[in-house]
């Protein structure tokens, strides 16, 4: 049976929203509520520009289906995604451009507007760029633990004269005032890092859990080191997972986390604290096969928007 086919069985409506959540502005965001925000890029690199753009319209197609079934049973939730009393919304894409600072203050302020109404970003981009503007919105507001899985730890000083850019966001935020502990997992094969940065990201305190690591020994080792009680955002660059279940990304190296290990690695987390912002990147909707990374990646954001809800109720 087709996709389109089981959403039609299933009464999927269209994909203007995120599940067919309510529209919202950032300012009008519900206390404690999940928000999502779309942002195509914030700091491109000039050779490849913005080659993430229209994930998170990708995104929105991919769990349609299950948008008006939001009640059921979520079997990887223990329950329905949305609790008795729980919200979460859908605030649109934010405009982005050819001015890098501008787009990297839009993304600040939306996300900041939502976390002075007390919710909680949920940003899908976009390329590794974008999470930096959710993280120095995230720092100004109070300590913030950092969980990144990523199939690379992005420390690079500047790449080709950049140094907002998606292999620098790592070493950005350990730079920020009240960021710490960061916790890295899942890298594997060869990225823009050379052993000075990882040098350096071990330096400034940074645990890093290679994916082979966490295949022989688990993600124990991760979550122990989110204090507990943390302010916690989740980092989820896609090429953390295999290239068999979220082929579309931009460097696929084999080897990669599990569906399952990256939905233990957010439950883990929101066991050990409070997640305050997420955001989800590198999902090249444009490469997609079958609709799989869309869905996966989808499906992990879904889990993300359940916890938050729970943890708002």
């Amino acid at each position: 049976m087709s996709t389109i086919e089981s959403g039609t069985m299933f009464g999927a409506g269209d994909a203007t929203t995120f599940l067919g959540l309510p529209a919202c502005a950032p300012a009008e965001v519900p206390a404690g509520a999940a928000a999502i925000l779309g942002a195509d890029t914030a700091t491109p690199y000039a050779s490849v520009g913005a080659y993430c753009a229209g994930a998170a319209a990708g995104l929105r197609r991919a769990v349609a289906p299950l948008g008006p079934n939001l009640a059921h049973m979520d079997f990887d939730l223990g329950g329905p995604l949305l609790p008795p009393g729980a919200a979460a919304v859908d605030c649109g894409d934010i405009p982005v451009g050819d001015d890098h600072a501008a787009n990297r203050d839009a993304i600040r302020a939306a996300c900041g507007a939502i976390l002075d109404r007390g919710g909680v970003p949920v940003v899908l981009g976009g390329d590794d760029s974008v999470p930096l503007p959710l993280i120095e919105a995230l720092a100004a507001r109070g300590p913030l633990a950092i969980l990144q899985i990523d199939a690379h730890i992005d420390w690079r000083d500047e790449v080709q004269g950049e140094r907002y850019g998606l292999s620098s966001v790592m070493r950005r935020a350990a730079e920020l005032d009240g960021v710490g502990p960061i916790v890295q997992i899942g890298q594997r094969s060869v990225g823009s890092a050379r052993t000075s940065d990882r040098d350096d990201a071990l330096a400034a305190g940074c645990v890093l859990i290679s994916g082979r690591e966490a295949q022989h020994d688990g993600i124990a080792r991760a979550l122990a080191a989110i204090p507990e009680g943390a302010r916690i955002l989740i980092a989820l660059d896609v090429d953390a997972l295999d290239p068999s279940v979220v082929p579309a990304v931009i460097l696929p190296a084999p080897g990669g986390l599990t569906y399952m290990q990256v939905l233990d690695l957010v439950h883990g987390a929101a066991a050990r604290g409070r997640i305050v912002g997420f955001d989800c990147v590198e999902l090249m909707a444009s490469k997609d096969v079958d609709g799989l990374s869309c869905l996966t990646a989808g499906r992990i954001v879904a889990n993300v928007i359940g916890l938050i809800a729970r943890q708002g109720a």
